[in-house]
């Protein structure tokens, strides 16, 4: 068995870890960085699955990081990804009206924008056919011009490559296994020594956090997202112009079924956002862990009976989900019946949400949580906008734990 040391180790190459190690890098050019990886490449898990949009940053109320972050990491991608030829598509977003009890909420999400220096505006229904022609909206509709769409998958390697170069080293298909001291992991068939060790495991963070001590009060509750792609011949994709969004229910972390121009211009639809039955259920009973099927039951049932974060209605909606007609339908009311939704059809690859649950509230957590000491920092909940927010979020990891 191997012993290797290192200044840091990086627990979980998604975009957070990426990320962390780019910025120590910066701060630290002569320090050793490692990072570890049970998959045999980068971004196997939420960062590859997302739907690469980046979000502007008006969803989030000025007092939260997200808030923080967002619009800041927004503009850092743009810069980015145009600097090294990495694919965007700078297609915004409007977000739409069902009926007049929408409004209140979509002047709110324009309050939030502005108070978070976002570019927002609340536009008319004669204003938004010149943004978008078929997107229908009642009254008003939220225009964000710079909402963009990136490739996920592609960034991440990029950044892979970069760390590479910069001689960070990477230990793929290498697990975290246990804690053997507060300093020392074992991973894969390696001992790892690290003078601060970073956990950025999404959807496994809780545990290791626990080994350490920490995530006590807290417990990971994965979701399965899924979306519906349409047909990349003589498809909705040939009419839509921009991404369409609800407005959504700003008690809850999901933003509702949606359309989303991917980068390559491929139109999708959703996402679901039910509970999955274990964290890695993406596809059959691959990965499936029985204890973690029980203990996602036991959390489902207290958080349905507790209700103290809306779960029933938000449990309810999402069950609705299941049935591929349902999301369609609601797809269908954002636009106009010239849009032919029936060449919608596939399901795309799923993706799975480590969404926080406080275990003493009983309630979602809505915005990044982080817990430390001087030996370790673990990320608990990095959920949506994190992969827009990773710069200016990682930087303040580094900032206010490590440095």
């Amino acid at each position: 068995m191997n012993k290797i040391e290192t200044d840091f180790l990086i627990i979980g190459a998604g975009i957070i870890g990426l990320m962390s190690g780019k910025i120590l890098r910066d701060k630290f050019p002569r320090k050793k960085i490692s990072i570890l990886e049970k998959e045999p490449d980068v971004a196997y898990h939420a960062s590859g699955r997302n739907s690469g949009v980046l979000h502007a940053g008006f969803y989030y109320s000025s007092d939260s990081l997200k808030a923080r972050f967002c619009r800041d990491g927004n503009l850092f991608w743009r810069t980015f990804c145009e600097e090294k030829g990495l694919k965007i598509r700078k297609t915004g977003k409007v977000v739409v009206a069902r009926d007049e009890s929408d409004l209140e909420s979509l002047y709110e999400l324009e309050k939030r924008g502005k108070d978070n220096g976002v570019e927002v505006y609340v536009i008319s229904e004669k204003e938004l056919r010149e943004i978008e022609p078929q997107a229908r909206t009642y009254k008003y509709a939220l225009w964000s011009p710079t909402t963009a769409t990136i490739d996920p998958v592609e960034v991440c390697k990029f950044l892979k490559k970069e760390l590479i170069q910069k001689d960070i080293h990477f230990y793929f298909n290498t697990p975290y296994e246990k804690k053997l001291a507060d300093n020392v992991i074992l991973g894969g068939e390696n001992i790892f020594e690290a003078k601060r060790i970073i956990n950025s495991a999404g959807l496994y963070a809780d545990k290791i956090a626990k080994d350490f001590g920490y995530s006590l009060n807290y417990t990971i509750l994965p979701f399965k997202g899924r979306y519906i792609e349409c047909s990349k011949n003589r498809s909705c994709r040939e009419v839509i112009r921009t991404n369409i969004y609800p407005v959504p229910d700003l008690k809850m972390p999901f933003l509702g079924v949606h359309w989303t121009i991917k980068v390559d211009g491929t139109v999708k639809i959703g996402p679901t956002a039910f509970p999955a039955l274990w964290r890695e259920n993406y596809n059959g009973f691959k990965n499936f862990q029985v204890n973690e099927l029980l203990d996602i039951i036991k959390w489902n049932v207290k958080l349905f009976k507790k209700d103290s974060s809306n779960f029933r209605s938000l449990a309810a909606e999402e069950l609705k989900k299941i049935n591929k007609n349902f999301i369609l339908s609601k797809a269908q009311e954002m636009v106009k019946k010239c849009v032919d939704i029936s060449l919608c059809k596939k399901w795309g690859k799923p993706g799975i949400r480590a969404q926080l649950v406080d275990k003493k509230k009983f309630q979602l957590e809505m915005d990044f949580v982080v817990e430390a000491d001087k030996n370790s920092v673990h990320i608990l909940n990095a959920v949506s906008p994190a992969f827009t927010a990773a710069y200016p979020f990682c930087n303040w990891v580094v900032e206010n734990y490590i440095t």
